[in-house]
């Protein structure tokens, strides 16, 4: 792991206690500065690497190494995650109102994560967190402090969650759907921020449905399906010309931006397999339209110029 290396995810695997198995030899890997989009459907695995890299998954069995500045996040014990979480560590999660306590007020919530880790008194932290929620576009932002989280709508309390993830500069930014609950012009301007946090030194994981984001907001992408990486590189590679066929399904599943619009868009037939229920070899062969007989062997790991894809269509 170079000094360049922020994150890096090596073999990952997780499974329940009854071994059905949820990660399946995921590796990833971040640099300092760069924004990483995370993609694939609902069920592929996006939130579990988050929560891993996060410490918040007890009661799974793990293996592989999850490396944050060489330090292995799969050994820290609770009162190192302490000092990681909030300050060089942090996740925008995707439910802001299970993220906040119901029965605190925001501001005091934000307050306090900044205040444990940095010497700032009670009226310097407020400052930082009033001004942190004006720069995410919550109105009032000196009131919206004093609200509890079921006062705000969906949409300021996302923006609430995203001010206390940045109240402290994290090295790491995780974003789960960061922009799901917000409207257009203000999705512009959080990834507007978010890419200013990169220009500080820190890496961004970006997870989302959304191809758009990830085109504007991310320098690379993984494509994950049944807790597998399918196919990873740049960003303009992977869009421009994707190599696996679940890759290319689902940027075909998206409507276009300009021309005439589709009376139908394409449809990727079947379901992600259950974690009870993964297919021997390629996760994605029953549902591939190139499936092949080889496929139910476990495809390699190829590398096609500057992209990674996992898949026997492109292996010698």
């Amino acid at each position: 792991m170079d000094a360049e290396t922020l994150l890096s995810i090596e073999d990952l695997r997780l499974a329940l206690p009854d071994g059905r198995v949820l990660l399946d030899g995921v590796s990833l890997s971040l640099a300092r500065g760069e924004a990483l989009g995370v993609v694939g459907e609902s069920g592929s695995g996006k939130s579990l690497t988050a929560m891993t890299v996060m410490g918040l998954l007890p009661d799974v069995r793990s293996s592989g190494a999850v490396r944050f500045r060489a330090r292995d996040l799969l050994m820290q014990d609770a009162r190192a995650w302490r000092r990681l979480r909030g300050k060089e560590i942090a996740m925008i999660f995707q439910d802001p109102m299970t993220a906040f306590l119901p029965v605190r007020r925001v501001g005091a919530q934000i307050d306090e994560q900044i205040r444990l880790h940095e010497k700032l008194s009670r009226r310097e932290a407020r400052a930082r967190t009033v001004r942190l929620l004006g720069e995410m576009g919550v109105p009032d932002p000196a009131a919206a402090a004093e609200r509890f989280p079921h006062q705000l709508s969906g949409g300021l309390r996302q923006r609430a969650m995203i001010a206390m993830a940045l109240s402290c500069a994290p090295a790491l930014l995780i974003a789960d759907e960061p922009t799901t609950a917000l409207d257009v012009t203000v999705q512009a301007q959080i990834l507007v921020l978010l890419t200013r946090l990169r220009e500080t030194g820190a890496g961004l994981m970006l997870i989302t449905h959304d191809m758009g984001v990830v085109a504007q907001a991310c320098t690379h992408v993984a494509v994950l399906y049944a807790g597998v990486v399918v196919e990873r590189g740049p960003v303009r590679a992977v869009l421009d010309a994707p190599l696996h066929p679940y890759t290319r399904a689902l940027l075909a599943a998206m409507p276009p931006l300009d021309g005439p619009r589709p009376a139908h868009l394409p449809a990727i037939a079947g379901q992600p397999p259950a974690p009870d229920a993964r297919p021997p070899g390629c996760v994605f062969a029953p549902r591939c339209p190139q499936v092949r007989p080889d496929c139910a062997i476990r495809p390699p790991v190829v590398r096609m110029g500057e992209q990674e894809v996992v898949c026997v269509l492109y292996a010698s």
